[in-house]
């Protein structure tokens, strides 16, 4: 008998970590020990390995006169989940001798059900990637994620139902196909379309304009007016992920455990109820995990009822609207998590939502408009590019016939985009919303008449700097959705209409 090592792997934040499993059998009094800081999980694969090759038909640990030590290494890292127990049997069968094979290049993920079987684990493709960046050239691991971990190249990726499938691979009896590597197929289907959404043109325009640049927004509405299906709406305009920004999306998900199929095409709609924690909200926990803004990255993010969320939630939201990340803190150290999305924002004007309504009164007392209205804090609010009232619809329109109108829209933002992505080429940035003070003194000059007109207005509206740079960003999409090559007037005084006007907001009046 002698020590021997296996390799695996686990997830730590939305990073794959390789995990070296050492197993080594001494003569003595039975006791079978997992060390390196294994949580429950972890601890509870002895009785799962243990089983699981009994009724593979081999000899299984729990014998007599046997000590069996398994070491995860690096000690320091905490394990956790049941991920190991694949390379932790076939670590001890190795050093028992009841099979041989070379276990140099291979990486085997798995949890074992009691009969051998190997059940779905989360994060395949982060496990992947990081193998195939430490220079492993196999990964055997359960059928139900090889599909996801055939998106990375220049690995070899083996789907198996169950230990014994595992031996007579390794052994030669039966040796397995590599999967295939899956053929990305960029369909993408959303249930709501623009043209479904009878009138509310400023809105849709607003929407547009974010979706082209990459603009935060907020819409304050009564009830009943489409801002909720405006922002349902608004990931059909978007234009299609490309492979890389798929990739991504798909390994937050899987690290998430909420990946239904091989891969996501389609940008994601996340839409947390108001109730929704501020680890579920920003991630967090013990051991970090992304939360909601995390899983809308490369799409939408949509808050609605948004001052009946935590204050700290919302002020949560600081980072990751002005960086387009969010960085978790925890004593075990630090973990940045991508937050590139479009946040929308919609509430009502007053908790009875009749606020400035001609039809309907106001209900509200003076002191609760104040208290519900100031729930959205002066930060925030300076980070938000659009402002969008959403009045009452016109009853009329109602009877008009949808016509598909998404489709033609996203390509004029994929043509927006394009002339971004040409202006900000070998720069860190691909969008006008992400733009520094730098980018926009370099690239985005306004003649004179504009810089005036600029000066004039921020002084009326009381702009904060970071209001003035965001004015300037939205003149530049609107600029770019008519492929103008300059700021124009016009460009610049439509941008100033998303700016909150003293209608929105009672304490402003």
């Amino acid at each position: 008998m002698t020590a021997v090592k296996t390799h695996s792997a686990e997830i730590v934040g939305l990073a794959g970590e390789i995990i070296d499993v050492e197993v080594d059998l001494s003569p003595g009094l039975f006791h079978f020990s997992i060390v390196g800081l294994a949580d429950k999980a972890v601890e509870e694969s002895k009785e799962r390995v243990s089983s699981a090759i009994k009724n593979s038909g081999l000899r299984h640990p729990q014998k007599k006169n046997q000590r069996v030590v398994v070491s995860l290494a690096p000690a320091d890292l905490k394990k956790e989940g049941p991920l190991f127990d694949l390379a932790i049997a076939l670590g001890y069968l190795l050093a028992s001798n009841q099979i041989e094979f070379e276990p140099k290049g291979k990486i085997f993920l798995g949890e074992l059900a009691l009969d051998g079987g190997l059940r779905k684990i989360k994060g395949a493709l982060a496990l992947a990637l990081a193998a195939k960046d430490q220079g492993f050239q196999e990964i055997i691991l359960p059928e139900e994620n090889a599909a996801e971990a055939s998106l990375v190249e220049g690995i070899k990726i083996f789907g198996v139902k169950s230990l014994g499938e595992v031996l007579k691979h390794l052994i030669g009896e039966k040796t397995l196909l590599p999967q295939p590597r899956l053929k990305i197929e960029n369909k993408t289907f959303y249930p709501f379309d623009f043209g479904e959404i009878k009138g509310q043109e400023l809105s849709k325009r607003g929407l547009t304009l974010a979706a082209a640049g990459g603009h935060h927004v907020l819409m304050v509405g009564p009830p009943g007016t489409g801002k909720t299906m405006l922002a349902r709406a608004l990931p059909s305009i978007l234009p299609e992920m490309n492979f890389d920004e798929m990739l991504e999306v798909t390994r937050i998900h899987s690290v998430s455990g909420n990946l239904k199929k091989a891969y996501l095409s389609e940008r994601p709609f996340r839409n947390p109820h108001h109730t929704a924690s501020y680890v579920a909200l920003v991630g967090g926990g013990q051991s970090p995990h992304p939360g909601e803004i995390t899983l809308a990255h490369r799409g939408v993010l949509f808050l609605d009822e948004f001052p009946e969320f935590e204050r700290r939630v919302l002020e949560a939201l600081r980072q990751p609207l002005e960086d387009g990340e969010i960085t978790v803190s925890r004593a075990k150290g630090t973990i940045t998590f991508p937050a590139r999305s479009l946040l929308v924002f919609a509430m009502n004007p007053c908790p009875c939502g009749n606020f400035g309504s001609e039809k309907k009164p106001c209900l509200c007392s003076t002191q609760t408009l104040y208290r519900y209205q100031r729930k959205v804090s002066g930060p925030i609010a300076d980070r938000i590019d659009i402002w969008l009232e959403v009045p009452h619809f016109e009853h009329e329109k109602m009877s008009q016939k949808s016509k598909p109108e998404s489709e033609a829209i996203r390509q004029r933002v994929k043509r927006a985009r394009e002339i971004q992505g040409e202006r900000f080429h070998g720069k860190d940035i691909a969008l006008n919303a992400e733009m520094r003070p730098k980018e926009l003194e370099e690239l985005t000059p306004l003649s004179g008449e504009n810089q005036e007109l600029l000066h004039t207005a921020a002084k009326k509206l009381d702009l904060s700097a970071r209001a003035y740079h965001r004015v300037i960003k939205l003149s530049r999409t609107i600029a770019d959705l008519e492929e103008s090559k300059n700021i124009k007037q016009e460009h610049l005084l439509e941008a100033l209409q998303y700016r909150p006007r003293k209608n929105f907001f009672v304490y402003e009046t």
